[in-house]
């Protein structure tokens, strides 16, 4: 089984030095990883922004979550990902995703196709991406993408190439990333138009996606790492703020009956018994933080990294 293992998602900061005094206050709480989305609304541009929170820490690993698809030629990523890898001393996690938020689409001026051909062009992507970050000279005639005798120089140190993160909420993208990723993150499923669908949710679609992932990997399943995003989260006491933990409570007893899992409200001792309980369920070990939580939920991370 394996241990557990907490993110930070971070995506604003005001200066560059808080920016970095964010990487480093994460990586001193415990949290093994800072990932940056990659979308065009107000946002630190996520390579440079990874790029300096890994110059800024030793330990504390970076990761793109996700990079979408139709903005990135494989080739282009590759070498970014390649450089970032060897640049942080090989503590790079790859994220790879199709791309769902309509508005990077309208002000890239580009359609927004539906869910089966974005995905479509992450396979034939994905592959690529692989194959030229473990050192291959690609040359590819796809119906999305051509290359010519590709190369990526520099290697990335982690070998045969960083983990690649892939998930979502559809099945599609579960079976694809039970197939090809190292880390499976859980995310509701989006509609044809980019919206969550709040009914796919709740803890009985978390468990159905799981199953999906683990008959789509076969033996592979016992090798992959399971993540789940948290929407929002908060501790009640642990020495919280008054004001904070009395809006934390609150929100405990909406999500609990709502009985979302990308919702962690709770005392210290709820919190940690649900997230073990449904680690010997699903053996989910992995949950990325909002940056705004980051701050309440370190004495979650204290009781539970590395365990």
């Amino acid at each position: 089984m394996r241990t557990f293992r907490f993110a930070v998602t971070a995506s604003h900061a005001g200066s560059g030095e808080a920016w970095v005094a964010l990487a480093r206050r994460a990586e001193e709480l415990g949290y093994g990883a800072l990932l940056v989305p990659d979308h065009l609304s107000q946002q630190l541009s996520p390579i440079a922004a990874m790029a300096t929170a890994a110059a800024a820490t030793s330990s504390l690993r970076i990761g793109g979550f996700v990079f979408a698809n139709d903005f990135r030629h494989p080739l282009m990523l590759a070498r970014e990902a390649a450089t970032l890898d060897l640049l942080s001393n090989g503590r790079l996690e790859l994220g790879l995703g199709a791309g769902w938020r309509t508005s990077d689409y309208r002000q890239l001026g580009m359609p927004y196709d539906a869910p089966g051909r974005r995905i479509d062009r992450l396979v034939e992507s994905s592959l690529l991406v692989k194959r030229l970050l473990a050192g291959e000279t690609v040359t590819h005639d796809g119906p999305h993408y051509h290359l010519g005798a590709a190369r990526v120089w520099p290697r990335p140190i982690q070998r045969p190439h960083p983990p690649i993160i892939m998930g979502g909420g559809g099945p599609r993208m579960l079976r694809l990333a039970a197939r090809e990723a190292d880390i499976v993150g859980f995310i509701p499923q989006f509609s044809q138009r980019g919206r969550p669908i709040l009914t796919d949710a709740g803890e009985a679609a978390l468990d159905r996606k799981v199953a999906i992932v683990r008959e789509a990997a076969g033996e592979r399943f016992e090798r992959l790492e399971l993540n789940l995003f948290i929407v929002d989260a908060g501790m009640v006491g642990s020495g919280q703020p008054a004001p904070r933990t009395l809006v934390a409570a609150a929100k405990a007893a909406t999500v609990g009956l709502a009985g979302s899992p990308y919702f962690l409200y709770g005392t210290l001792p709820a919190l940690r018994e649900r997230l073990e309980r449904r680690r010997g369920l699903t053996t989910i070990s992995y949950y990325a933080i909002r940056q705004g939580s980051m701050e309440a939920m370190a004495p979650l991370v204290a009781a539970l990294a590395g365990r």
